[in-house]
């Protein structure tokens, strides 16, 4: 590309007398590039902000990968060596038993809900610190799972006055409709916790006395408006489980590789245990997410193919507009591989200065929504409260390469007609 050929391109895009309406559609072309580009970075953000926002939330108090047996009963006994061999796995940080299980709980007043307990080890504890056997040591990495840190009042530790751990820790949303706070008395009862009338023969629900020591936020409606945590031990008397265990929870070093540990824990273990990674616990909504993420994706890269034929109709109305001086041109020597670059400089220029707004739009719309929640969100649908954003490198460098080169493609068949001009045609044209 010459000097010459770049101040020819560049003086055909400006406006001149006589050919502002040229000068206008070219504006009219970069706009449209910049709302493709701008809408499509926007709303890749937005689906990989969903995605990234519920994925976090969602594992704040499910494990990357969950060990479980087979059977109806969902019980492993025993369940100590198997958090050992769980443990020596490699890529394997953190594992401990866990007990999941559905009951009502009810506050002092006569109104119940119905929600799910979940029992895992006290926080200080050894094995909810994640206590990992390395050779040469033990290297501490931590709970499995986040929920301990989202603790808004008390604490994970269930420790109550009488030394039996029978503490509970409650959603927020859950504790403002029980209206209950730290030192309220809960009743629990469970399908599991029945007892036989020795009179009747009958057969009568198990009350279990709870107390509240602590309350959590998690910002996920699901945990917060129907999730319980107590003691292992309490949970497994409320799941009638004895000495049993629902499962292994387990965290990896990392959530893109549990997958392949799971499969991995699944071979070694082998029958009867099997494993759940947290994607295949969510798949349905990540593979909506996913879909909808491309379905969107295509819809928008019509708006910049609508501005790529903005392109064509803008440079082929040039080289109408240009004929004779095309034609001059080329009489005084001008090659037609020189007159080629000249348009496709342009669709170059239009595609680079059309992206370069539509990042400009998109990266400020996409901070501006994720920054101040600009849009709101009804938690008890979307789980979430506001629409997140999260706009990713690769997103944005793949989406601004197809912005200039759809730009530059467009170019080429004007391009070619413009190339193709016999000087003495082009001057008599006019």
């Amino acid at each position: 590309m010459s000097r010459l050929e770049l101040a020819i391109a560049m003086r055909y895009l400006r406006s001149r007398r006589g050919s502002r309406l040229l000068s206008f559609i070219t504006l009219i072309a970069i706009g449209g590039l910049m709302v493709g580009v701008g809408a499509l970075i926007v709303i890749m953000g937005v689906m990989n902000g969903l995605q990234y926002d519920l994925r976090e939330k969602i594992l704040v108090g499910s494990p990357d990968i969950r060990v479980l047996g087979y059977g109806d009963d969902l019980r492993i006994q025993p369940w100590k060596q198997l958090v050992d061999s769980v443990r020596k796995e490699r890529g394997v940080v953190a594992a401990s038993p866990f007990v999941l299980t559905q009951g009502l709980l009810r506050a002092t007043s006569n109104y119940q809900e119905a929600v799910s307990i979940s029992g895992i080890v006290p926080q200080g504890d050894s094995v909810a610190m994640g206590i990992v056997s390395r050779p040469g040591g033990t290297v501490s990495a931590g709970p499995v799972t986040s929920i301990r840190q989202h603790a808004t009042t008390g604490d994970f530790r269930f420790a109550t006055a009488d030394g039996k751990r029978r503490g509970a820790v409650l959603g927020k949303l859950l504790a403002d409709r029980l209206h209950v706070s730290i030192g309220s008395t809960l009743t629990a009862m469970t399908s599991a916790g029945v007892a036989q009338n020795p009179i009747t023969g009958g057969y009568y629900p198990r009350l279990f006395d709870l107390e509240v020591t602590g309350t959590f936020d998690t910002g996920l409606y699901e945990y917060d408006n129907s999730y319980v945590f107590v003691d292992i031990d309490q949970a497994r008397e409320l799941a009638g489980l004895g000495t049993a265990v629902t499962g292994i929870e387990v965290r990896t070093l990392d959530r893109t590789s549990a997958a392949t540990v799971a499969t991995r824990l699944e071979e070694r273990l082998g029958f009867p245990y099997r494993t759940v990674t947290w994607e295949a616990q969510n798949s349905s909504l990540f593979r909506a997410l996913k879909l909808e993420k491309a379905g969107m994706g295509f819809i928008l890269m019509l708006i910049i193919t609508v501005a790529a034929l903005n392109i064509v109709s803008t440079l082929t109305m040039v080289v109408r507009d240009k004929t004779r001086e095309v034609g001059i041109l080329k009489a005084m020597g001008l090659k037609s591989g020189s007159v080629l670059r000249i348009f496709l400089v342009q669709g170059l220029v239009i595609g680079v200065v059309g992206t370069g707004l539509g990042l400009m739009l998109g990266g400020t719309v996409g901070i501006g929504l994720d920054r101040y929640h600009l849009i709101a969100l009804d938690p008890t649908i979307y789980f979430i409260d506001h629409l997140p954003v999260r706009m990713q490198a690769l997103d944005v460098a793949l989406i601004s390469l197809l912005g200039v080169a759809v730009a530059t493609l467009a170019t080429v068949y004007p391009a070619l007609q413009a190339s193709r001009l016999y000087p003495l045609e082009a001057i008599r044209s006019e």
